[in-house]
C-alpha cells in the first residue's frame, strides 16, 4: 500500500471519526443523561482547597427577569449558596426535574438556598416572557427566573445542555455541576452540604436535617425513539424526516401519504410550509404519521389548531391517553407549548396517526419517555 493511499485512508478514517462525534454532540440535547460532579467529597467540610474551583460567571444578556427585579436578585444574590437551574419550558427533560427544584427551594431558601432558573430558550416562541410567565406559574416556581434568550449565560457557563444544575457556595466557588435529569439525592445532599458550610463560616445557625425530598422519579423507556425535529435547522445531523420528498428549506412542499413507515421516522402529510424551527401546515388540513418505541410521546407545537390523534389506527383508550388529551382522542392546541399525547404504563412500539385540522399550525418537535 503506496504512501497516498495510506494518507488518503487516514484522512477518511478522521472525517468518519469526527461526524460521529458531531452527531453525537447534536443528538446529547435533551438527553438524560448520568451526573457530572465536581464536588470532591460532600462528607468533609473542612480544609477545602477552593483553589481548583471556578467561580460562578456572572448572569450576561438578560432580556427580562420574573419573579424579581434585578436589582433584588442582585442582593439576594450575596453570601447565598447558589443553584443555578439552566433549562427552557418545552423541554420535557427540564419539566420533569421541576418538583425536585421547587421542593427544594421551599425547603432550604430560608437557610440560605437561592435558586436561579435561567431559563436558556430553544425555540423562538420561548422567548416571550409571556409564555413563560405561563410555564412557571403552571409549575408553581417561586423562586426568580431570568430570560436568557441570546444564550448569553449559557456560555458564559460553557454549557451544552437542557436541563443543567450548577451549585455555588456562598462564596461563588462551582462546586457541583448535573447534566440531564435523576441524581436527584445527590444534589439535595450538596445542598445540604453546603448550607451547612456556610453556616459554619458565617457564624448562623441553621436546622440540621438529613432527610430528602420523596418524589417519585421518572422512569425511562430503556429502549426509545430519540428527539425528532421538524424544523431543517435543528434536523442536520439527525434527519429523521422519513417521506421522500426531504427536507426542502424554505419552500411549500406538498407531501405524500408514505408507502411504508419506518421505525423513528415521521411522515407529514398535506402541504407544509419547511422553516428553520418547525413546519407549518398551510392547506386547511393535514397529518403526520411515525412509527416510535417509547411509553410516553410529547409534542411541541404553537398557534391553533384541532388535533385527532389515533394509535395503531385506533382512537385513544384510558391506558394511553396522554394528560393533555382533552376528550376521547382530540387535543385542542393554544399556547406555544409542549403538550402529552401519549402516556403508558409500559413501553412499546406503535404507529401515531396525527389528523390536524388548523391552517398555520405549527409543529416543533417530537419527545419520548
Amino acid at each position: 500500500m503506496n504512501s497516498e493511499i495510506k494518507t488518503g485512508l487516514i484522512f477518511g478514517g478522521l472525517i468518519v471519526v469526527g461526524l460521529v462525534m458531531v452527531g453525537m454532540i447534536f443528538s446529547s440535547f435533551d438527553e438524560k443523561m448520568e451526573s457530572t460532579t465536581i464536588f470532591e467529597d460532600v462528607d468533609s467540610l473542612s480544609n477545602v482547597d477552593k483553589s481548583k474551583f471556578k467561580k460562578a460567571p456572572e448572569l450576561v444578556g438578560i432580556a427580562n427577569y420574573l419573579n424579581i427585579t434585578p436589582e433584588e436578585l442582585s442582593k439576594e444574590m450575596k453570601d447565598k449558596v447558589i443553584l443555578y437551574d439552566i433549562w427552557t419550558y418545552s423541554c420535557i427533560n427540564c419539566i420533569r426535574t421541576l418538583p425536585y427544584v421547587t421542593a427544594w427551594y421551599d425547603k432550604y431558601s430560608d437557610q440560605g438556598l437561592l435558586i436561579i432558573g435561567v431559563h436558556s430558550p430553544e425555540f423562538e416562541f420561548e422567548k416571550d416572557p409571556k409564555n413563560v410567565q405561563m410555564a412557571i406559574d403552571k409549575y408553581g416556581i417561586e423562586y426568580p427566573v431570568v430570560l436568557d434568550n441570546n444564550m448569553e449565560t449559557w456560555k458564559a457557563f460553557e454549557n451544552r445542555y437542557w436541563p443543567r444544575k450548577y451549585i455555588a457556595d456562598h462564596e461563588g466557588y462551582i462546586r457541583y455541576d448535573h447534566i440531564g435529569e435523576g441524581g436527584y439525592q445527590e444534589t439535595e445532599k450538596v445542598i445540604q452540604k453546603l448550607l451547612e458550610e456556610r453556616a459554619a463560616s458565617t457564624g448562623l445557625q441553621i436546622s440540621s436535617t438529613s432527610s430528602l425530598v420523596d418524589i417519585e422519579e421518572f422512569q425511562h423507556s430503556s429502549f426509545r425513539t430519540p428527539e425528532l425535529y421538524f424544523g431543517y435547522k435543528f434536523a442536520q445531523n439527525r434527519n429523521q424526516l422519513g417521506s421522500d420528498e426531504g427536507f426542502q428549506p424554505g419552500k411549500v412542499v406538498t407531501y405524500s401519504e408514505p408507502d411504508k413507515i419506518d421505525l423513528h421516522n415521521f411522515y407529514p402529510i398535506g402541504k407544509w410550509d419547511n422553516n428553520e424551527e418547525n413546519m407549518q401546515l398551510v392547506s386547511d388540513t393535514g397529518s403526520i404519521k411515525l412509527q416510535y418505541s417509547a411509553k410516553e410521546v410529547n409534542l411541541v407545537t404553537e398557534n391553533n389548531a384541532i388535533l385527532k390523534i389515533f394509535l395503531d389506527g385506533n382512537p385513544l383508550t384510558e391506558n394511553n391517553v396522554g394528560i393533555d388529551i382533552t376528550s376521547g382522542n382530540k387535543l385542542i392546541t393554544s399556547e406555544a407549548k409542549l403538550y402529552n399525547i401519549i402516556s403508558s404504563e409500559n413501553s412499546g412500539s406503535h404507529i401515531l396517526e396525527i389528523e390536524i385540522q388548523g391552517k398555520g399550525f405549527q409543529v416543533f418537535a417530537f419527545t419520548f419517555g
